[in-house]
């Protein structure tokens, strides 16, 4: 496939079509690796990409670790 070059600001940009960004999961400011290879330009998905604490936990079969505990007693002016 070929894509047009194109001025964005002081540098240079190229759009990437919705069809492979979807079919990649990349979504409008995702954060993606890019590298020089030889005479290549390479456009990868970055391993730190972001995950949200709900996706974390989606596939967690384990027990819940969380225990009740007591806060103690209002000591002087603690009290809310």
């Amino acid at each position: 496939m070929e894509a047009k070059l194109q001025k964005w600001g002081n540098s240079v940009g190229v759009r990437i079509p919705s069809s492979i960004l979807k079919s990649l999961n990349i979504k409008t400011n995702d954060v993606v690796n890019i590298e020089q290879i030889e005479d290549k330009i390479m456009i990868s998905i970055s391993k730190n990409k972001k995950i949200s604490l709900k996706d974390r936990f989606m596939d967690y079969n384990g027990k819940n670790l969380a225990k009740e505990f007591s806060w103690d007693e209002d000591l002087e002016r603690e009290i809310w």
